[in-house]
């Protein structure tokens, strides 16, 4: 499947989280056949590409986030035929294939770890990040896990110890030895063979760490980072364990291969605390790295128009060539609806209104399953939990199991048509009424906004790819300007509840309605008038 180069820019990625959408044999877990099943719900949002998180084959410690073997899909998911069968169909419905692609770590079951493990004199003994401990057998330093303690194991066969960024049992490659690179770049080229369009580098700025393996320094309590308040790894500055520039050359070996293969796309994920928007600069500028990064800036449960402005305003100064891809739920996060909603009356007007102000911002958008059903974040009681992450910072932070749960496709249907068997994780009992078939049936509800506003979107180059200006707004308004040629557009959002009026400023010129969905705003002499939590989008001319 060809098309232009930078079909993603200013595109629409949905993020399918495989073991949490269809299953169809039974067993109570998601798998590939079962996306496939589903592709044209997908397709039938008007989006541009669908990415996967991992499906490979894993123990399955991290949900997939730790392979065992990156060249072949684990038995849960299905076979490797599978995958090809929904690469087919998806691109029969004009949709492109996204893998994730987990670089900086394996399992330690992958079969590089368990030869680096058995010698410190075999070929790959140097093939990870592993150090003596010091003189009172301690780690070698204080570099911490992001999923709690230390970020050193014990080996006791090596008499040493191994760097794991996330869990024990994820090893971290060592980058700065070249026959780790080219492996990988030969992993990545296995997938580009098969026909996928596009990579999402999980936790890409995490491949190099700091050959002096210097401790980090302490970072301010006032500083923002990407972890929930109850984890100390965000007591640390993270200057020595990630983000090294060693990295930029890396991925230029990573672009020059998927340039090979002409329209492929390099999206990663970046967390570096309130260095992020620098690193994604590095990270996408001059055309030679990745396409586009998202960061964790708009994940968080901050919903406020200075917060938009501040860090959408803050990348487009920062980033000057590059691109960035905006979201505001994903599979690690709680639902935003969940975290920007006061009230449960207020759930859809927050599912539209946030759907608009994403695809309205200058970027790229992702989409995370079951969103554009407005489902909200599930409690999982402690002993359903599957995530490690919750299971160790319970009950200060319940992890991301949340997020995670079935997609209800029949309100009907047990389980909600995702399985027949009970669900690896719990189907909430509120979700059912949410059901897409519900939904399938309400042309007012949030399944049909998303539809309208995708395509709304589609039909409007300033919004898929023009440039952005803001204007001046008290309060927690947002207002702004997208224009490409002979288009322009006003957007103005009211992020409070109370009603607002922003007064447009002289020589902007004639404004009509745009007909945006949803976009409730109306015109009142010189005057945008807006109820709470509403929005509009006018005609320039």
């Amino acid at each position: 499947m060809t098309g232009k180069a930078d079909w993603w820019r200013g595109g629409v990625i949905y993020q399918v989280y495989p073991r949490s959408f269809q299953d169809t044999n039974g067993d109570g877990v998601g798998d590939l056949k079962g996306v496939t099943r589903r592709l044209g719900h997908i397709a039938s949002l008007g989006v541009d590409a669908v990415w996967l998180s991992p499906f490979f084959k894993s123990p399955m410690a991290d949900m997939g986030y730790d392979v065992s073997d990156y060249r072949a899909v684990d038995p849960l998911f299905g076979t490797l035929a599978d995958f090809d069968a929904l690469l087919d169909e998806a691109h029969r419905l004009g949709l492109k294939i996204i893998i994730d692609q987990v670089l900086s770590h394996c399992s330690d079951r992958h079969e590089w770890f368990i030869e680096s493990r058995s010698s410190r004199d075999n070929p790959k003994a140097d093939w990870f990040v592993w150090a003596d401990p010091k003189p009172d057998g301690t780690a070698p330093n204080n570099w911490l896990s992001v999923f709690g303690g230390p970020a050193w194991e014990w080996d006791s066969v090596r008499w040493q110890y191994y760097l794991h960024n996330f869990l024990a049992s994820q090893p971290d490659l060592n980058f700065h030895n070249e026959a780790v690179q080219d492996a990988t770049i030969d992993n990545v080229r296995f997938w580009l063979e098969r026909g996928v369009d596009g990579f999402r580098l999980d936790a890409i700025n995490y491949c190099f760490h700091d050959r002096s393996l210097r401790d980090n320094p302490p970072l301010p309590r006032t500083a923002s980072h990407d972890v929930p308040e109850t984890n100390p790894y965000g007591f640390q500055d993270h200057l020595f364990d990630k983000t090294q520039p060693e990295n930029l050359a890396f991925l230029k070996r990573l672009k020059a291969l998927a340039a090979e293969y002409g329209d492929r796309m390099l999206v990663g994920e970046v967390g570096d605390g309130e260095r992020s928007l620098k690193t994604v600069a590095a990270y996408t500028g001059g055309g030679d790295k990745l396409d586009m990064c998202y960061t964790f800036d708009l994940l968080g449960p901050e919903f406020s128009a200075p917060h938009i402005r501040r860090h959408s305003a803050a990348f487009e100064e920062a980033v000057s060539d590059g691109w960035v891809c905006w979201s505001f739920s994903n599979h690690d996060v709680p639902r935003h609806v969940s975290r920007f909603a006061r009230s449960a009356d207020e759930l859809d007007r927050i599912a539209r209104f946030s759907l608009a102000l994403i695809g309205s911002l200058r970027g790229s958008i992702c989409l995370y399953q079951g969103e554009e059903l407005g489902l909200t974040e599930a409690d999982i009681a402690f002993e359903e939990l599957r995530d490690p992450y919750g299971i160790r910072f319970w009950p200060g932070f319940k992890g991301r199991d949340g997020c995670r749960t079935p997609m209800p496709w029949e309100a009907g249907r047990v389980h909600g048509g995702f399985s027949e068997a009970k669900p690896w994780l719990p189907l909430p009992r509120e979700h059912l009424a949410r059901a897409v078939d519900r939904q399938e049936e309400e042309a007012a509800s949030v399944l049909a906004f998303y539809r309208d506003f995708l395509a709304f979107r589609a039909g409007q180059p300033a919004l898929v790819s023009g440039d952005k200006t803001y204007l001046e707004a008290d309060g927690n308004l947002l207002a702004f300007t997208r224009e490409t040629g002979d288009e322009r557009l006003l957007l103005v959002f009211n992020f409070d509840r109370a009603p607002a009026r922003w007064t447009v400023p002289p020589g902007l010129g004639a404004i009509g309605h745009a007909g945006m969905p949803g976009a409730t705003g109306d015109m009142d002499g010189g005057e945008v008038a807006l109820e709470g939590l509403a929005f509009f989008c006018g005609r320039i001319s």
